[in-house]
């Protein structure tokens, strides 16, 4: 093949990918989103008051967006909520898992190890549906618990095996009191900090339903079996990984972990068209 070839070849190549992804963020744009200012449901247990400039999504389009995203599906109805641009987008499911004892220490150490053994196996799912595998590189943010809130905030850097392009998740988890709201933000690393500020901005609007919030808790009502550091390792999951099923947490990890493998430019220009449909 002669230099000009080649260098045909790339740009063909590139034209194609590029095309791919122009057509790919007008079907994410197509989605049924919900364009703020709107109160919406995080399904029975909660309601959120999406701002103007921001759009929200019910499980049906998350869904949807996880298949054009390749995300694993999700077990439980998800919610998005995404800014306009889609410079990140915040995902939101709920546990009924009882009223979860805050009174725990957080060793990061330990709990990280238990996540990288975890994504490990998880990896398995992604080979299995021929999707980009992920190493974890490690803490962006050990866990924080913020007691006034009643929520706790991790956030991981991971790498793209393929791409060798890093990915941040930053994850809550708000407490209620029969379960909590679990968010998981994805953002670019260099712009996490703007991500995760202006999402902490939106969540002036969240409310548990009315008797549910974790202040609500009385005597006699369900606890739940473990406390804050199973939340980062997946609960149920990581119980079962203290008995040696690391496969039941990579699996719980590999639909947990979320990625935006599109371009962002791409799929910004196709959102703002959408706010300017139908603000």
């Amino acid at each position: 093949m002669t230099g000009f070839s080649r260098t045909l070849a790339v740009a063909l190549t590139f034209a194609l990918s590029l095309l791919a992804l122009v057509a790919q963020a007008s079907e994410i744009s197509e989605l049924p989103w919900k364009v703020g200012p709107v109160t919406v449901q995080v399904g029975p247990q909660a309601t959120l008051d999406v701002p103007r400039g921001y759009a929200f999504l019910d499980p049906e389009g998350t869904k949807r967006l996880n298949v054009l995203m390749e995300n694993p599906p999700d077990q439980t109805d998800t919610y998005t909520l995404a800014p306009e641009g889609m410079a990140w987008a915040a995902y939101f499911d709920y546990d009924d898992i009882g009223y979860v004892k805050d009174d725990e220490k957080l060793d990061a150490d330990d709990i990280l190890k238990n996540v990288r053994e975890g994504i490990e196996e998880g990896n398995k799912e992604r080979r299995s549906r021929n999707w980009d595998t992920l190493t974890l590189i490690g803490w962006k943010n050990p866990p924080k618990y913020d007691n006034e809130f009643k929520s706790l905030a991790w956030s991981f850097v991971a790498r793209n095996d393929k791409s060798q392009t890093d990915v941040v998740n930053y994850n809550a988890r708000l407490l209620g009191r029969s379960g909590v709201m679990n968010v998981v933000l994805v953002a670019d690393p260099d712009a996490l900090t703007t991500a995760v500020n202006q999402f902490k901005g939106t969540m002036g609007g969240f409310t548990f339903a009315p008797g549910q919030a974790y202040t609500d808790f009385h005597s006699g009502d369900k606890v739940a079996e473990y406390g804050l550091a199973a939340l980062i390792t997946g609960g149920v999951a990581a119980v079962a990984a203290k008995k040696g099923f690391f496969a039941v947490i990579g699996t719980f990890l590999a639909a947990a972990w979320k990625f935006i493998l599109i371009g962002f430019a791409a799929l910004g220009g196709a959102i703002k068209r959408l706010f300017g449909r139908k603000a």
